[in-house]
């Protein structure tokens, strides 16, 4: 927890109104997506949430498409940008690594074009080599 904000994988707690409105509008790599695919974004993945603990209100959302075993796809990263700039991404991205800590997972991966130093504080780094991964569909 960092002062007046905690971190919570409760998906009683996410709204997912909020999270959709968000992404699709607020983002480059959601734009535009539909609520019916959001809402199953979400019931596939594990989702954590950061709350003012003052208002109760929800200020970032994270999801986490894994086995909880072998591998985690780190995905939908945003933090409102009212609460920008107070180091919540980075606590959010510290509370996912440290909420999968126990699966013991090989690799936990994401993909950013504009947040490398926030995800680098919590201990990403670049892919080592590169050129041995490859992926199918829209690049």
């Amino acid at each position: 927890m960092i002062d007046n904000y905690e971190f919570s994988s409760d998906p009683a707690r996410l709204d997912p109104a909020l999270v959709h409105h968000w992404l699709s509008t607020d983002t480059y790599w959601a734009a535009g997506r539909s609520r019916g695919k959001q809402d199953r974004a979400i019931a596939g993945s594990l989702n954590f949430g950061a709350y003012d603990t003052r208002s109760g209100a929800q200020v970032a959302y994270a999801r986490v498409v894994t086995d909880q075993v072998t591998f985690a796809w780190l995905c939908d990263v945003y933090v409102a940008p009212a609460a920008r700039g107070k180091g919540i991404g980075t606590a959010l991205v510290t509370a996912v690594r440290d909420h999968l800590a126990p699966y013991e997972v090989r690799r936990i991966l994401l993909a950013t074009a504009d947040a490398h130093e926030v995800y680098g504080k919590a201990g990403f780094r670049p892919l080592t080599e590169p050129a041995k991964w490859m992926a199918y569909g829209r690049q």
